[in-house]
């Protein structure tokens, strides 16, 4: 299953107002309520452009949850932004290749951010 972007978040409130924002810019979205869950459904059945997930999760954190992404998919240049309420937890991501934003990001900040890095033009109207 292709998608433009697999979302991991075990907040389902959280999880669904993300998906819900995106959705509604034309994007198609993936939700996986955990590190795990994110990194089967990579192996099995989704193939997307962006990831974008939380840093604290039960089971497997966020820096976790990138290393072994990155362990998995070593060939593979996949955009992963990581959301955090932590400003200082960027540093637990360094040298991983990822794109740190603090939370709350506003949703015209989400759609930018996830424009710039599926390297698309900002739409424009007449």
């Amino acid at each position: 299953m292709n998608a433009d972007i697999l979302l991991v978040d075990d907040n389902a409130i959280q999880a669904a107002t993300r998906k819900a924002i995106l959705t509604r810019s034309g994007r198609s979205v993936v939700v996986a309520q955990d590190g795990g869950q994110a990194l089967a459904m990579l192996c099995d059945t989704v193939s997307p452009r962006l990831v974008i997930t939380d840093h604290l999760m039960p089971g497997m954190n966020g820096p976790e949850f990138v290393k072994r992404l990155r362990t998995n998919c070593p060939d593979s240049d996949l955009p992963v932004v990581v959301l955090s309420g932590m400003a200082d937890a960027e540093e637990q991501y360094a040298h991983l290749d990822v794109v740190f934003r603090v939370k709350p990001l506003p949703p015209d900040h989400l759609l930018e951010l996830v424009r710039s890095l599926l390297n698309e033009p900002i739409a424009r109207s007449a």
